[in-house]
């Protein structure tokens, strides 16, 4: 089996939990939100494939454009394969992503970064065994992630020999359009920068919506460790800050702009020196009605007050303690880093600490959880335990995709995972 054929059956099945027997692909989610460049990108890739589909029809293949959640907009082609096709769901309005049906070319293309080629019994679920498919994703230039996926399929037969290359082709069309775009967003960001500097006592930084920066003043360039004064209005040589609460901040304020307009922010982010704080205004950057950046000020303040622990960036300065009970009138006040796992037993919460087993002067998990919530170190992996992602030793896979954490105390203290938060652990530990 290919390698990349592997690595997908492994997410089938340990991941995403796919049935291998399921008949046909699920509906999708009726209502998702695209944004321009998607938008761009569908109109593009439409328009190659329908400029092909004659030729693809001649071999009784069908065309597919799906955008980036696996969701089937248009298809093309022969109609009688298209027939077959619409009964498994290999049609628009159904869902194709590898977490709805396992190993695809759609969905794999989506987790990959080059065209796919699935044959046959490569597919994950054995009903679409007779069908060799091919898939390429185009993604964001700025931020990476992607935007939609062009796909051909063939039942019975294998794809015809210039498939790769036309999928390549296609793909390579869509992403110039997205640089031309995303250069004249670097064009105005340097405009914005521009416009706004001079302010006493603050530096400034323009980014890009993923964090990148397009142009820092010598002050802000110290603290992100960029070159000052440079621009860099290409997406492909735009400076990467190295502080990574600084990015997550960056990408939190593109969702919130996103959603919001009118969204402005501040917060504080870790810089070098790890006991130091500092603190930043955001202000979000529209072109078009589509946020394309952000003007960020160290030492300024704007609207929305945020923590990192919403931005997905983990504050590990953020002071905290945590109170137990060694006997009834002695509290133990304890760091985060001393606690690894809280346990539930009824409305009482026991802690695993380095000083042994003690009772949390908080009653309720959930509470505990919340308290704890906006120091980014904690997640909720069951309803009965709460662990440090820091205090994590090993991970144990078990059948059927169920993971058990083994953790760092002196007991080497085993907690499980419960099914729906596998994909969370997952996440949290990158693994």
């Amino acid at each position: 089996m290919r390698p990349e054929v592997a690595i997908s059956w492994q997410r089938s099945r340990d991941q995403y939990h796919i049935d291998p027997f399921l008949s046909e692909a699920p509906s999708a989610v009726s209502q998702v939100t695209h944004s321009l460049d998607q938008d761009v990108v569908f109109a593009e890739l439409g328009f190659r494939a329908a400029a092909i589909a004659n030729e693809l029809a001649d071999t009784g293949g069908v065309i597919t454009v799906a955008d980036a959640s696996g969701r089937i907009l248009a298809a093309w082609g022969d109609k009688n394969t298209r027939s077959i096709a619409t009964e498994g769901g290999l049609a628009p309005w159904f869902c194709w992503s590898e977490g709805a049906v396992g190993t695809n070319s759609m969905g794999t293309a989506l987790e990959t970064k080059h065209a796919v080629l699935i044959r046959q019994s490569e597919h994950w679920a054995q009903a679409f065994h007779e069908w060799s498919c091919g898939g390429i994703a185009v993604r964001d230039v700025v931020g990476g992630e992607p935007l939609a996926v062009l796909n051909i399929s063939c039942w019975r037969t294998e794809l015809p020999p210039s498939s790769r290359r036309w999928l390549e082709t296609a793909a390579t069309h869509a992403q110039n359009s997205l640089r031309k775009r995303a250069h004249d967003s670097g064009s105005e960001m340097l405009a914005a920068f521009s416009h706004a500097g001079g302010r006493p006592n603050e530096s400034l930084v323009a980014v890009d919506t993923a964090g990148g920066v397009v142009i820092a003043d010598d002050a802000a360039s110290i603290i992100l460790g960029v070159p000052g004064n440079t621009p860099a209005v290409n997406p492909a040589v735009r400076w990467t800050p190295q502080l990574p609460s600084f990015i997550h901040a960056a990408r939190y304020a593109t969702k919130r702009a996103s959603a919001d307009p009118g969204w402005t922010g501040s917060t504080q982010i870790l810089t070098t020196r790890a006991d130091e704080l500092l603190s930043i205004g955001i202000r979000p950057v529209f072109l078009h009605r589509t946020v394309i950046g952000h003007l960020i000020s160290f030492g300024g303040f704007a609207g929305e007050q945020f923590r990192q622990a919403q931005t997905g960036g983990v504050l590990l300065g953020q002071s905290r303690r945590i109170v137990a009970l060694r006997e009834e009138n002695r509290m133990v006040l304890l760091g985060t880093s001393e606690v690894a796992v809280a346990e539930s037993d009824g409305s009482d919460v026991w802690l695993l600490t380095n000083e042994g087993r003690l009772r949390a002067a908080l009653s309720g998990l959930d509470k505990l959880d919340n308290e704890l919530a906006d120091t980014g170190v904690f997640l909720r992996v069951h309803r009965q335990y709460l662990v440090n992602l820091s205090r994590i030793r090993e991970v144990e896979r078990r059948d059927k995709g169920e993971l058990v954490l083994v953790m760092d105390n002196r007991e080497n203290t085993r907690v499980p995972v419960s099914r729906r938060n596998v994909s969370a652990v997952r996440r949290a530990l990158n693994i």
